[in-house]
């Protein structure tokens, strides 16, 4: 599965993985509202291999624990907080998109697991709490230090690797959500409304009333 889709198939919310997953086991899914049945509807379009492989996504246990999933909303949140115009990264749901792509791509999952682990270690060397336990000041500082690439200090190199990865991954995460497109103000293609020729045009070639 390539990264375009899975984000098609990061759409497909948990609910309807759970649908995909009744549905091997009876011939009636259960369908409740409209979004299950939209949900249904796309997993119908998808190939029996993507199905099998959501499906084995889906099985999969968490691979973030508790402590590292409330360190990755508080990061998300940094790197993307609500204003007047939208929610933050946690309400757009992009700590369940970067759980779906550590289990698609896991190649992510060591450098993931390892940074946070780095980034609570500096935490409790300098403030002596890990990440999440410093103060909204703190959190700030530490991430100005290696929010930068090319200005960070040597020895702070980890922590500027993996910053780059969970801000690139916040950002795919938001702004291909629902808040994130509605927030960059994308509003598609929209149908047109025929009104047939304007009037000017018509007069111009003697054909209006025709």
């Amino acid at each position: 599965m390539n990264r375009r889709q899975s984000l098609k198939a990061l759409s497909v919310s948990a609910i309807s993985a759970g649908i995909l997953l009744d549905a091997c086991k009876s011939d009636k899914p259960k369908i409740t509202n409209a979004v299950d049945q939209i949900n249904v509807d796309y997993a119908a379009g998808l190939q029996e291999f993507e199905k099998e492989r959501l499906e084995k996504l889906y099985a999969q246990p968490n691979f973030f624990n508790e402590h590292e999933r409330e360190t990755l909303i508080v990061l998300a949140d940094l790197i993307i907080p609500a204003d007047e115009v939208s929610g933050a990264a946690s309400d757009a749901k992009v700590i369940d998109f970067i759980e779906f792509i550590v289990k698609d791509i896991p190649d992510h999952q060591l450098p993931m697991r390892g940074g946070l682990k780095w980034l609570d270690m500096q935490c409790f060397t300098r403030y002596g709490q890990p990440f999440t336990g410093c103060t909204k000041n703190q959190q700030v500082e530490m991430l100005e230090a290696i929010a930068y690439p090319g200005k960070t200090k040597p020895e702070l190199h980890q922590g500027e690797v993996f910053f780059d990865r969970m801000r690139n991954l916040t950002a795919t995460g938001f702004y291909t959500s629902k808040i994130g497109i509605k927030d960059l103000g994308y509003a598609g293609n929209a149908p047109g409304k025929w009104e047939g020729v304007p009037k000017d045009v018509l007069q111009q070639y003697n054909l209006e009333g025709e």
